[in-house]
């Protein structure tokens, strides 16, 4: 009962401390919200933190649903105009990404007061002593706090589920002007064909009393801003154009004096002379309009027209730089595709005008909309101009412009392939029959696709073919740039072969990321779409249930590669600096160097991975399923590896130790978690996994210290002397300055041999490993020694008897001369 008492005291004891404590704490608390907001009360002190919070998220949530409204009345005013309407899909994307911002901030919040209420923990049941009234206050005021973040959670949810409508909206208005803009059916009569003639001699007297009128105001106020434009513009040109010549000038030219080029050589200069001259010419033009366009050049009714002619040039001479580097009318040599020399200039004076037809037309329905002509006049320009497309194709597939049998370019040519031939008849019929039954829209949509993205999609598979030439096994070191690269650097053909694969990646990313871009530029897309394409793309990807991000991506890449490159620098000063300056032994600094490594490099992937904005949590349910079977499959691994952390750590051997572990000796000459690598004295390098040198016999011949003891057995004949023998062997042996003065080196009388006196010579050494080399010198010695003193070392003899009978003695020879007889 007294036990009872004194735990019921003790218990009180320890509930009124904690009540203590914990009003301690909330007065602090509310001293503190009080100094911030002294005309709140003491509740509002209490949640002025999550108040403060939830109160900005709330106000930003409410923008947000204003927000929506405007873009969502917009949206519905301007259904019929798509330039509106791309901005307005903007516009929602980036609302998305706020709301998704506020949601996330929400979700944290939540996460912090699920904590605190966890902390908190549950109100006490029925017979269980009362709490104290802070606790309950706080609960409820957090119980309050997780009510209003649930509140606006669905707000957000429902706003964003809103703006994702709208957004889809967008994209089906979109789609459906596009739809209604190329299927839309035109009447084509003499009565419209007379009204474009005078809608076309009225629209060329205005644009032209507006070019003059413009002229001469740019002539007479904006001199000076015109020369400095087109001066900017040049300069700019002009460093694309060198800097490409300067990297890429062997490519940029088809030279006469290479007969044969190789494959590789056409394809590059095809695709580096388009691509770097068409790159000056479109920076030239860019710029051009850009200073002209902010220097206040350009009048708003003169700068479309500026525009779509600079982009007119731009396209015909692309098309022009493409015909030339693929077909090569006059450079049969360089020629990409089997044509004779007059299927080549045919095809190549088709398509530049064909280009030149569709842009003239493209620039007069620029001059038309900057006029407010009527639309009759832009529709029958384009209906003349299909009509001209469709003709040349039609007129192109009868043609005979492949390459003769006999590979003579200068020989009349073939027909054109079989399904080519028929494609072309087709695509010609398709717009002059589109042209014919008022499908105007359609048909100049198809030719402009023809011309335009047919050159970009076949320039963009050039490139990569040519990097997939240059990717090849040995090629690269035989341009230009693997030469210089093999010559400045000194580089091995190994590494030269890597670097050619690396630029041929380069040659790919350099294609697709040129070509892509402008394909979907001329099917109708709109920058803002690219741009919101990229931003998606770049901040925000999902696949299933994980989000992730390709910048995230290459941010946690570049921080693991940063994080790597300095853990090993760290690695290397401590060892060069540090531990050599302190001379601590190499195992030692093995260890260090290896655990700082492990660390290092475990510390900058879990960065890394952070900084990549990957969510773990999302594997959380794949690493459980697997777990069981990872830790049933990789026991030898995981076990490996915490036994080369217990080899690290304890150390029961270092690299350069001389071990025996089973059958292998040798020096240890590295140590890692999985394995440790032995090198044995014929230099074979046996590899023994971690866990076998924890559970096994390991014989370490310098654990401690390399001192170690060495032998040399001698053996003299029975007619020498033991002393002398003796004091010869000891006064050899404390000649050499290898050996230990203490311990002394001693001779040991082993042995009265079968046919020799044994001794032994021991002695100590401070290095096992100068044993070998010790031993050599001393046994020349010891036999130098020995022969000065007539001492001589007996050779193994042994004596063997016959024992048997006896043979009978040889009978005499008789004699030969009677005489002696």
């Amino acid at each position: 009962m007294r036990s009872t008492s004194v735990f019921r005291h003790l218990l009180f004891a320890v509930v009124l401390c904690s009540t203590f404590v914990v009003c301690l704490g909330h007065e602090a608390t509310a001293q503190a919200d009080q100094n911030q907001q002294p005309q709140a009360g003491q509740q509002a002190q209490q949640q002025a933190p999550a108040d403060g919070q939830l109160s900005q998220i709330s106000g930003d949530l409410e923008k947000s649903k204003k927000q929506f409204e405007s873009l969502k009345a917009s949206v519905d005013a301007n259904g019929s105009n798509d330039d509106a309407l791309v901005d307005l899909a903007a516009k929602a994307d980036e609302l998305s990404r706020n709301v998704a911002a506020l949601t996330g901030a929400l979700n944290g919040r939540l996460e912090q007061v699920k904590t605190r209420l966890s902390a908190i923990g549950d109100p006490p049941k029925d017979g269980q002593p009362p709490e104290p009234k802070l606790v309950s206050d706080e609960r409820n005021s957090l119980t309050s706090v997780r009510s209003q973040i649930g509140a606006l959670q669905g707000d957000a949810e429902s706003l964003s589920g809103a703006v994702g409508r709208l957004s889809n909206q967008i994209i089906e208005t979109r789609r459906r002007l596009f739809t209604e803009t190329l299927f839309r059916q035109t009447d084509v009569s003499l009565q419209v064909l007379d009204d474009a003639r005078s809608a076309f001699r009225d629209e060329a007297r205005d644009f032209g009393t507006a070019l003059i009128s413009w002229f001469h105001f740019v002539w007479k106020f904006k001199r000076v801003a015109l020369f400095a434009a087109l001066a900017f513009s040049l300069g700019v040109g002009a460093v694309i154009l060198v800097g490409g010549y300067r990297l890429f000038g062997r490519y940029l030219q088809q030279q006469d004096r290479q007969e044969r080029p190789s494959y590789m050589t056409r394809l590059s200069v095809a695709f580096w002379s388009t691509i770097v001259r068409a790159a000056s010419i479109g920076a030239f033009l860019t710029t051009s309009y850009f200073f002209l366009y902010n220097l206040n050049v350009l009048r708003p009714d003169i700068s479309p027209v500026i525009a779509a002619l600079f982009g007119c040039i731009g396209a015909v001479y692309f098309v022009n730089r493409f015909t030339n580097a693929v077909f090569a009318p006059y450079k049969p040599q360089w020629r990409l595709v089997r044509l004779s020399n007059r299927g080549a200039r045919t095809i190549s004076f088709c398509l530049v005008s064909l280009a030149a037809v569709t842009a003239v037309d493209f620039f007069l329905s620029s001059i038309s909309e900057a006029m407010g002509s009527p639309l009759v006049l832009t529709v029958i320009r384009s209906l003349f101009a299909s009509l001209i497309v469709g003709g040349t194709l039609f007129a192109v597939s009868f043609g005979r412009p492949m390459l003769a049998r006999d590979r003579n370019p200068d020989s009349p040519g073939r027909h054109w392939p079989k399904g080519l031939r028929i494609a072309l008849r087709i695509l010609g019929i398709v717009l002059i029959g589109a042209v014919l039954t008022g499908y105007v829209g359609l048909a100049r949509f198809i030719s402009v696709q023809l011309i335009i993205t047919g050159a970009l999609v076949v320039t963009m598979y050039i490139g990569i073919l040519s990097g997939r030439a240059i990717s090849q096994t040995g090629v690269f070191a035989d341009t230009f740039l693997g030469e210089f690269v093999t010559r400045r650097y000194n580089l091995g053909p190994v590494v030269v072969d890597q670097i050619g694969l690396l630029v041929g990646l380069l040659i790919y990313a350099v294609a697709l990321m040129t070509g892509i871009p402008l394909i979907l530029l001329m099917w109708g897309f709109h920058i803002q779409d690219l741009e919101i394409f990229a931003i998606k793309l770049f901040t925000e990807v999902k696949v299933g249930g994980i989000n992730f991000s390709l910048l995230g991506l290459l941010t946690g890449i570049l921080v693991f590669a940063a994080g790597y490159f300095a853990t090993r620098w760290i690695q290397r000063w401590l060892d060069n600096n540090i531990m050599a300056r302190s001379h601590a032994d190499l195992g030692v600094r093995n260890s260090v160097k290896t655990g700082i490594g492990y660390l290092g490099i475990g510390i900058v992937t879990i960065i890394a991975v952070s900084a990549a904005g990957i969510n773990l949590s999302s594997f959380a349910l794949v690493a459980s399923a697997l777990s069981v079977g990872i830790g049933f499959g990789l026991q030898n691994i995981v076990s490996n590896f915490v036994s080369g952390l217990i080899l690290l750590v304890e150390r029961p051997f270092k690299v350069g130790d001389h071990v025996i572990s089973g059958t292998a000796e040798g020096i240890v000459t590295r140590i890692s978690v999985r394995a440790t690598e032995i090198e044995t004295f014929r230099k074979q390098s046996i590899i023994v996994p971690n866990s076998d040198l924890i559970n096994g016999m390991v014989g370490n011949w310098t654990h401690r210290n390399k001192v170690g003891r060495s032998e040399i057995p001698v053996s003299v004949s029975y007619d020498s002397d033991p002393q002398k023998v003796m004091d010869i062997l000891l006064e050899l042996v404390r000649d050499i300055p290898q050996v230990l003065r203490n311990p002394e080196p001693h001779v040991e009388f082993l042995r009265f041999g079968a046919y020799s006196l044994d001794f032994e010579l021991r002695f100590m050494l401070a290095d096992m490993g100068e044993g070998l080399k010790v031993r050599n010198n001393l046994r020349i010695a010891i036999l130098k020694r020995f022969k000065e003193e007539d001492i001589k070392m007996p050779i193994p003899q042994s004596e063997v008897h016959f024992d048997g009978p006896a043979e009978p003695p040889l009978p005499k020879a008789a004699p030969s001369d009677p005489a002696k007889a």
